[in-house]
């Protein structure tokens, strides 16, 4: 598996459970301040999009994960 798409499962896991501990008809909400930590991943996935700049990309790179082909995440 590579970088992108380990960066893409991540985000959309993390957009995807936060939603559902955010939003009050889900049966495991939690509170609704966490809709501000997918706001976050959205704001990351943006601001990757346009300046390439993407901390997970950084550390999973550390750990050996090899780089795809390029794709539209993280460069």
């Amino acid at each position: 598996m590579t970088i992108e798409r380990i960066i893409r499962i991540m985000a959309g896991f993390f957009v995807m459970l936060s939603l559902a501990l955010g939003w009050h008809g889900s049966p495991i909400f939690v509170s609704e301040w966490f809709l501000a930590f997918t706001a976050f991943v959205g704001l990351n996935l943006f601001q990757s999009g346009f300046t390439g700049f993407c901390p997970p990309e950084k550390l999973l790179a550390k750990l050996g994960v090899k780089r795809g082909d390029g794709g539209a995440c993280c460069r």
